[in-house]
Parts: structure tokens; C-alpha cells; sequence
């Protein structure tokens, strides 16, 4: 996604000659890694201090500057070394608005740099800005609360681009591409169906996963009028939003109310907010602020060469003392001042184990409910082991930390790098197996032999963040299209429907790519009748979601909304534990090829129902299944999902083909 860096050798002085490189990295962390809590500019109305951690620098000054951008010093004014190569100094009088740099001298090179702590910058995020927060809240948010909510399982989480949900005129929503867009209630297409957040609020949802909306460096924030996008994973400032998603990007306070404003608004909606953060890696070398403050001591190198698990050019050290304090400072800050309620890490596994494990235990202290989750591999080879890597398969070591599920989103459509591969819902034989593994979370259980690709990862179902799609490759909608091309419209949406079922009645934590569940479609700008897999810079023609198209698909759309209430209606299909699982949920034996079928029992998790029975059929032809005893109440079938009973079955039930269908039992609620 990002353009690969000059991999060019950069000059590093050696403070007291330990080197930051190999094993002398540990040398130098044991002599300089710094513990405090005041790195960056710490404002009050009498004075602002600034401090910015260089232990391998030999001057270091502080530019202030009337805009953030322009020929428009102030002064500039030295620093002083301190313990643990903390460079310091004071500045009196009221600062808020005032934009600043530092000038740090390593070897023979000096080069400006933003403050790695910057709470606010202006345009194009060149100079950070010194900034009151609380003069930042917009009205009421010191009593904004997050909505109630306990386990990781508990939630749904849609992942949504900012752009992408007003980009399209059909959304109806006046702050095209802005955080904005997110407040704006009421908001409806030509035909008078709900957009926005009105439409994410009645869709059930628990949680807005928000892509990169931290300071990305590939927009352009002067040229608002140009055409530009995209999905933001080029880090350039890591603690101050995107000013693109603001309607000011000159003035670093707009962009902060703004964003506050978007999550104050989800959350008077029920809805919690949780972020993209991409701090494996930044857009480049050359340019990132890390390198010019502390030259290599950030990046992770093998030999004279920086190591790229990230794909992208570089791979951050999370395993070195001060990226890992950057790292949980950081999260900290969006959880404290953004009010932020969880965190997805891109490419997680570049990440060692004891950093994802610090930042569990950080945001712990603030509210354990936040949830952090990420991608449990890299893209590419990395230069730290793979036994201390946050990998999916080491997911046991790393306490309520989730990772996503590969396993079942190719079960249930096929392999994302083989566009015409199928899976489960899409005609392919034999994944039974791996279907059963994904409904457990991925969770050890009795009835779920390892082998042939299956081995259990997580330690408890929170662990398991379970999906068919996401932003990158093909929409679930675009997948069925080219690997189910000879099938009608309708047998593609049986298996869209019987696919979002599995998902959102398995244990484990759901997950859905906005628009999803109106069949989105990414076509391709470039070849007709075509789609793109790789969207991260395509146009709003592309990426937007197209809320025109909502009054055609409120079938498919009303089926999603259903399984979402049963899901949220019944706890067994929330269990918070692995124990619960292996003792509650048995899967049906002696059924057909490509149907799988299991009943959990004892009204687990403090559920309503006494019994849920949960049958899912690949086949294209009805299927009859044998019931445990008693009447049954059918709440799902190929049609329609919910609550409410739309009929009984008692002995066998008939499955139709490429469909869902559960029942329930004992539940006075209906």
C-alpha cells in the first residue's frame, strides 16, 4: 500500500559508543530508555515545556513559527540535555496555537523534525502545534461515556473508511468525506432509506471500526478539491487525526473537535469507536520524524538493511524500549482524550508479544472493556523471531488480544489469493471441518479434530475475530461474483446470506466490512465490468458505498439487521469462554456432505433460550435434518431472520439449499 522506501544507509552517532544496532540495542535501552510522562509539549496558560527524547544527538533547538506552514519563524531557541538523553526547555507566556519544530543535530547532519508527541499539527502535518486540549472538547463531551459493554464477544464490529460512507451524492450527508459526515442524523437517500449513522444504528451494530484516521502522509490537505484517496496505512503523525477528514486542516484544533465530535455522536448512537493504527511501519525512512530524531534506533535492521515485514519499506521495533513506550503512550492518549473504545494493530505479528501484551495492560487501567485486536501475521519476513512475534499462532501468550480469523473467512467463500477459489457456501466439498473450527473460535474442542489445516489458536472466543470481508481484497459481493460467475443473482445472494449467518452465529467476535450487507461492490476504474481487490487508492467511484442501490438489496439488508438482534438477543452465541464452549455446543454427527449442524444447550451464557440449534447447508438442494426432542421455534431460514418465530419444527426439519436456519428452544421471550 505504501511506496517502498530508499533503502539507503543513514548515518547513526553513538551516544557513550553503544550502538543502537543488534545487541547493542539493549545496552543502549538499559542506559537511555526514559520513563516519564512529559515527552512532547506539556501546555498550561503560563508556560509550555517541551521535551523530545535524542539521547544520540548533539544539538537540539525548538523553532516556533506563527502558521503551520509559511516563511514565518518566531525564534528559535536552544535545548538542554538532560537524564536519558531528554533534550528540555521552557517557554512562558500563553502558546496555544503556536506551531513548533525541533532541530536535531546527529553526526553532521541536522535535520527539523516534528515532535513525535505532537498532540495537533498544521497542514499537510509539517509542524506540530502547541494546542489547549480541553479548549478542543466540543460542548458536553466531559461527561461522554462510552456504551455499555463487557465482553469482546458482545460485539459487532463494522469496519468503515470515512470517505467512503458520504462520498457517493446518494448518501444525502453534507460533509462529504468528513468527520462530520458521521454526526449528521436524519440523513436519507432519494428514496427516503436511511444513510449514515441513522442506518449503522438500525443495522445493530456494537462498534465502528474506523480505517486510518490518524495524520496519513499520501493526501494532499492543501488541495481539498482535488480527487484524492486514500485508505490512510502511511503513518506520518501517529497522535493527531487526519486533517483531510476535517473542514480545516490549517488550524490543528479543528481537526481534534472534529474527530471528538464523531465519536461523541457514535456514542449518544450506542455505537463505540475503535482505530486502525498502523504503528508497524511509517510511510518512508528518509522522511519519518522517528528516523530524523533518532537515526535507526526505530526501524528494525538485519545486517545493513532494513528489515520490511511490513511490505512497505520498513518494520518498526516494537521490541525496543522507547517504540514500545511510543506505542502504549499512544494508545493511551486516543483511549484518555479521544475516548476511544478499542484498537485494531495492521499487521500485528511485526509486533513482539511483551508490546501487545503492555498495551493490554495500559488501556486496562483505563477500562478493560477497551478491545485490541489486530492482523496475527506480517507481510514479509521479520527480523525478530518468529516465537516472540504477536503471530496468530501465539495468540495463547498474549492476554485479550484478538486476532482475525483467516481460517474461517476462506472456509466460508474461498481463498482471498485465488479469486476463483470456493469455499463452503459457494459449492466447494469437504470443509466441514474447517467450518466447525471457525463456529468454536478457533477454540479446542472435543468435536473439532486438528489436522489438514486445522489447529486451534486462541485461548478463549474473544480471541477469534471472525470475517468473510474486509477492505482489502474483493468484497463478499465481487468474490461470489467471479468465483460463482455462472450462477444467477439469487443463488449469490443465498450464499452472501448463508455466508453473513456463519459469521454472526458463530462464537467468536463478528465482523463486517461496511456495506456488506447491501452486496457492496468495488468496480474497477480501469477495466469495465471488472472489480478492484486493492482499493487503497481507487476513486470515490470505486471505494464509496452506494446508498442509491439500498432499495433494492432491503431484503438481503433486513436479513443482516435480523441475525445482528438474534445474535445480540441470545448469549450462547456470545460465550466469553472456552470452557462454556466445549461444554455447551455439540456438533450434530451422521448428516449430509457440505451441512453442519450443532445445538447449544443449558441456556449457556445466561441465554434465553434453553437450547439453540444452528444448521448450515452448502448444498444446492434442500436437506433433512433430524431435531433433538421437542417443538422447536424457528427464528432464521433462507428468507428471513430475527427474533420472532416464523414458524415450528418438530422431529426433522427441512434445510432449503444454500441457507441458514435456526431454532430455538425453551425461550419465554417468544
Amino acid at each position: 500500500m505504501i511506496l517502498p522506501a530508499r533503502e539507503e544507509e543513514l548515518d547513526l552517532t553513538k551516544a557513550h559508543d553503544i550502538s543502537m544496532n543488534g545487541h547493542g540495542c539493549d545496552q543502549f535501552d538499559d542506559a537511555y530508555a526514559y520513563d516519564g510522562d512529559d515527552l512532547g509539549a506539556v501546555y498550561t496558560e503560563e508556560k509550555t515545556g517541551f521535551k523530545v527524547w535524542a539521547p544520540a544527538a548533539s544539538e537540539v533547538s525548538l523553532n516556533l513559527y506563527e502558521q503551520g506552514d509559511g516563511d514565518d519563524l518566531i525564534e528559535t531557541i536552544p535545548m538542554k540535555m538532560g537524564d536519558k538523553g531528554v533534550w528540555s526547555c521552557e517557554k512562558q507566556g500563553d502558546l496555544n496555537g503556536v506551531y513548533y519544530t525541533y532541530s536535531v543535530k546527529n553526526g553532521d547532519r541536522t535535520n527539523e523534525t516534528v515532535d513525535l508527541y505532537a498532540r495537533a499539527t498544521g497542514v499537510n502535518g509539517n509542524r506540530g502545534m502547541i494546542v489547549d486540549l480541553r479548549a478542543t472538547d466540543p460542548e458536553g463531551f466531559e461527561n461522554d461515556t462510552r456504551p455499555a459493554f463487557v465482553n469482546p464477544t458482545d460485539a459487532v464490529i463494522y469496519e468503515l473508511h470515512i470517505r467512503d460512507l458520504s462520498a457517493d451524492p446518494s448518501s444525502g450527508i453534507r460533509s462529504t468525506g468528513k468527520f462530520l459526515g458521521l454526526t449528521e442524523t436524519g440523513t436519507t437517500n432519494a428514496d427516503g432509506l436511511a444513510t449514515g449513522i441513522d442506518h449503522i444504528r438500525d443495522l445493530g451494530v456494537t462498534h465502528v471500526q474506523i480505517l486510518p484516521c490518524f495524520d496519513y502522509a499520501t493526501v494532499d490537505e492543501t488541495r481539498p478539491g482535488t480527487p484524492q484517496y486514500n485508505w490512510g496505512y502511511d503513518p506520518k503523525n501517529y497522535n493527531v487525526p487526519e486533517g483531510s477528514y476535517s473542514t480545516d486542516p490549517y488550524h490543528g484544533e479543528v481537526r481534534i473537535n472534529e474527530m471528538k465530535r464523531m465519536v461523541q455522536a457514535l456514542h449518544r448512537n450506542g455505537i463505540r469507536v475503535n482505530m486502525d493504527v498502523v504503528y508497524n511501519h511509517t510511510y518512508n525512512i528518509q522522511d519519518s520524524y522517528f528516523q530524523k530524531t533518532v537515526p535507526d534506533y526505530y526501524y528494525r535492521k538485519v545486517g545493513g538493511s532494513y528489515s520490511n515485514a511490513s511490505a512497505c519499506g520498513n518494520e518498526t521495533a516494537s521490541d525496543h524500549a522507547m517504540m514500545r513506550k511510543y506505542i502504549v503512550d499512544s494508545v493511551v492518549y486516543w483511549a484518555t482524550e479521544y475516548h476511544i473504545d478499542g484498537f485494531r494493530f495492521d499487521l500485528m505479528a511485526v509486533h513482539d508479544i511483551g508490546t501487545m501484551n503492555a498495551v493490554r495492560a495500559a488501556l486496562d487501567r483505563i477500562d478493560p472493556s477497551i478491545m485490541v485486536y489486530g492482523e496475527g501475521w506480517t507481510g514479509g519476513d521479520c527480523a525478530i523471531p518468529s516465537s516472540q512475534q504477536a503471530l496468530k499462532a501465539n495468540m495463547a501468550q498474549i492476554d485479550r488480544v484478538g486476532a482475525f480469523s483467516d481460517d474461517i473467512r476462506d472456509a466460508v467463500k474461498g481463498s482471498v489469493f485465488e479469486a476463483q477459489d470456493k469455499g463452503f457456501i459457494s459449492g466447494k466439498d469437504g470443509m466441514e471441518e474447517r467450518i466447525r473450527f471457525g463456529i468454536v473460535a478457533a477454540t479446542p474442542h472435543p468435536q473439532v479434530p486438528t489436522g489438514d489445516g486445522v489447529r486451534s489458536w486462541a485461548a478463549q472466543p474473544g480471541q477469534s475475530i471472525n470475517y468473510v470481508s474486509c477492505h482489502d481484497n474483493l468484497t463478499f459481493w465481487d468474490k461470489l461474483a467471479i468465483s460463482n460467475a455462472d450462477d444467477s443473482e439469487e443463488t449469490r445472494i443465498r450464499m452472501n446470506r448463508l455466508g453473513s449467518a456463519i459469521i454472526l452465529t458463530s462464537q467468536g467476535v463478528p465482523f463486517l466490512q461496511a456495506g456488506e450487507e447491501m452486496l457492496r461492490s468495488k468496480p474497477s476504474a480501469a477495466a469495465e465490468g471488472g472489480f478492484d481487490e486493492n482499493s487503497y487508492i481507487s476513486p470515490d467511484s470505486t471505494n464509496s458505498i452506494k446508498w442509491s442501490e439500498k432499495a433494492k438489496v432491503m431484503d438481503t439488508y433486513e436479513y443482516y439487521r435480523g441475525l445482528i438482534a438474534f445474535r445480540r438477543a441470545h448469549g450462547a452465541l456470545r460465550m466469553a469462554e472456552t470452557a462454556d464452549i466445549q461444554r455447551n455446543l455439540t456438533f450434530m454427527s451422521g448428516l449430509d456432505a457440505n451441512v453442519v449442524g450443532y445445538t447449544i444447550a443449558n441456556s449457556a451464557n445466561g441465554g434465553t433460550a434453553e437450547k439453540i440449534t444452528v444448521i448450515f447447508n452448502g448444498n444446492a438442494d434442500v436437506v433433512d435434518v433430524p431435531l433433538p426432542a421437542g417443538t422447536w421455534e424457528i427464528c432464521v431460514n433462507d428468507r428471513t431472520a430475527g427474533t420472532v418465530s416464523v414458524g415450528t419444527a418438530e422431529t426433522t426439519v427441512s434445510v432449503a439449499g444454500i441457507s441458514a436456519m435456526v431454532l430455538v428452544q425453551g425461550d419465554d421471550t417468544i
